[in-house]
């Protein structure tokens, strides 16, 4: 492990069923760190990863969530819990001060800034006050002024991972769309370049950013992807990060159009699904996340990173086998693996 990382920790990591927790599960393990991975589906692949603790844990609107994760934390002595998936992350913050006073170290934005990024109204509306390009949007009492005759994009206002998003080109497809479901607003759709970047931001605010464009993206994921360099859309998404007070591991999303300008469409506080490509291309992401989580300096110097490096990535079947054995082996995992505090 490179001398100046923390001593390894015990971490738990939510949402290992997705890509993002995932892999920032099996980024940790490589790193020396002990991971307690933790899904709300007792089969989430994230569980057959080697050296993890799992445990399942109800969805985070259930409202024994922060009860289960105040105990898996009491019992299984951790020391700090990072998010792998939005939906987590609500609770947790309101948790905080909780989890906080154990010992358990969170490094989230405040409340309003994670509201401001997972509702993508208000995310909008902070971008605009801003005078950040981002697309034309309208949800609520402003659908009436969807336009006609424009290539639209509806989705809900709180999605995430592509789910629930329509295209059409009709105004009264997208306000019947809108009417079918619940909560969703309504978008001009983007075409041109899509990029992802990577971005850790410490605790004074200085914020590092790997840019990855999105070559070819299934299901809202990143399957081919290369990074660049592109000094215009770097400093748009500092400007974000500064919009939205955001802080630690997140993720900015945008497209840089034909004629090169650029257009942030939003910013998930997580790690991106696509972030070993951020590594690989030198950037010391995940273990510079730990530093800045366990209170030590974020060395930026080692988040700088090599342009026309690439990731293809592609869905394969990682285990076949009896559910009722898998769901015995993370019952039995979970009760064994209770450190020793004396």
């Amino acid at each position: 492990m490179p001398s100046n990382q923390p001593a390894p920790r015990r971490i738990l990591v939510t949402g290992v069923g997705a890509n993002p927790g995932f892999g920032l599960t099996r980024s940790l393990t490589r790193l020396g760190h002990e991971v307690v991975a933790a899904d709300a589906n007792p089969l989430a692949p994230g569980f057959l990863l080697p050296g993890v603790v799992p445990q399942v844990i109800p969805l985070a609107a259930d409202p024994g969530y922060c009860d289960r994760m105040a105990e898996l934390c009491r019992d299984l002595a951790v020391d700090a819990v990072v998010a792998g998936i939005e939906n987590d992350i609500p609770p947790l913050v309101s948790m905080a001060s909780r989890l906080e006073a154990a010992g358990v170290r969170l490094w989230l934005p405040d409340a309003e800034s994670v509201s401001a990024c997972i509702d993508k109204a208000s995310f909008h509306q902070v971008l605009t006050d801003h005078g950040i390009p981002t697309p034309r949007t309208w949800w609520g009492d402003t659908l009436d002024q969807v336009p006609d005759g424009m290539e639209l994009v509806v989705k809900p206002r709180r999605g995430h991972g592509a789910q629930g998003v329509h295209y059409c080109d009709k105004r009264d497809h997208a306000l019947l769309l809108s009417e079918l479901a619940p909560d969703t607003l309504v978008q001009e759709r983007l075409y041109g370049t899509e990029f992802t970047a990577d971005c850790l931001v410490d605790r004074s605010a200085h914020a590092s950013a790997i840019l990855r464009r999105r070559d070819l993206v299934k299901a809202g994921l990143a399957a081919v992807s290369t990074t660049f360099h592109n000094p215009a859309v770097h400093d748009l998404v500092q400007a974000t990060l500064r919009a939205v007070r955001a802080k630690g591991l997140c993720c900015v999303q945008g497209f840089v159009t034909a004629d090169g300008a650029v257009t942030i469409t939003e910013l998930n506080v997580r790690v991106a699904g696509g972030f070993p490509l951020t590594e690989a291309a030198g950037a010391d992401l995940v273990g510079q996340m730990v530093n800045g989580l366990f209170g030590a300096p974020v060395d930026h110097t080692r988040l700088t990173y090599r342009a026309g490096m690439f990731l293809s990535s592609y869905v394969e079947t990682l285990a076949v086998g009896d559910a009722a054995e898998l769901e015995r082996i993370t019952a039995s995992k979970g009760d064994c693996r209770e450190r020793d505090q004396t």
